[in-house]
């Protein structure tokens, strides 16, 4: 007869082991002797070995009794459910190592792949970083909102950087952030901002549902204007011009426009 620890022994486990298997009904647990010891026999140290091989394989304690009663059939149903369970959670924790990954580079944090392929598009045409900073804060924010469609709007995007017009406008928007107040490439950026923004009424991209409700607008473009020095300057011109908005551009009517820059 074996005490608990020789049982272990001969089981590679611990005595914690043991004790905590008598307590979840694993392993019966013997009476005690004439002298106050509970002794195990061969048997016990059969069963013991069979707990711990099917725990060591991944089995959840919750299903070794279950697996212990089973006639080879069921047996091997059990191990392949059980397994079928395994993979799923690697591909769980597969996944989300992954995403680990992504959010150790940074921009992941928050943004769809479509949106940090887009940056680091741009980064690509030499946008200064500081730039892309404050577009990506404000791609965070309007994924958060548009998240079913933002694939799509990023889509449209990179279709705009194949305008070279497009390309140049990234081009001096990267740098405004350290340009003089009276810099006239501000200008140039509204000379281009317009034409594109005609060609984008022509084509009856302007007016567009966008998903985006009013207040969420002017949250962008109030950060924007925030967020450079230059931009409240930019819009000014482009208002004079018969332009509104910034990340919803409008064409304002020209009675309109002229009635609300005429002094009162």
């Amino acid at each position: 007869m074996l005490t608990i620890s020789q049982l272990a022994a001969y089981a590679g486990v611990t005595v914690r082991a043991v004790r905590h298997y008598h307590r979840i009904g694993l392993l019966p647990e013997p009476e005690r002797d004439r002298s106050g010891y509970r002794t195990y026999d061969a048997v016990a140290v059969v069963r013991l070995i069979r707990i711990r091989t099917l725990a060591d394989a991944g089995v959840p304690l919750a299903r070794v009794q279950e697996l212990l009663a089973a006639g080879p059939e069921e047996f091997a149903g059990g191990v392949q459910e059980i397994d079928k369970a395994l993979r799923a959670e690697i591909r769980r924790l597969q996944d989300t190592r992954s995403r680990l990954a992504r959010l150790a580079a940074g921009e992941h944090l928050a943004l769809p792949q479509s949106v940090v392929d887009y940056l680091d598009r741009l980064r690509g045409l030499g946008v200064e970083e500081r730039y892309i900073e404050m577009e990506r804060d404000a791609w965070i924010m309007i994924a958060a909102q548009v998240p079913h469609s933002i694939d799509s709007v990023i889509a449209k995007k990179h279709e705009e950087l194949d305008d070279p017009e497009m390309v140049k406008l990234y081009s001096l928007l990267g740098g405004a952030l350290d340009w003089p107040a009276d810099d006239p490439r501000i200008v140039e950026v509204a000379d281009i901002m317009e034409r594109l923004m005609v060609r984008a009424v022509e084509a009856g991209e302007v007016g567009a549902d966008d998903g985006i409700d009013d207040q969420f607008v002017d949250l962008l473009d109030s950060t924007m204007v925030e967020s450079s020095p230059h931009a409240a300057r930019l819009l000014a011109i482009l208002e004079e011009r018969g332009w509104r908005g910034w990340t919803r551009i409008e064409r304002v009517p020209a009675e309109r426009l002229n009635t609300e820059l005429s002094p009162s």
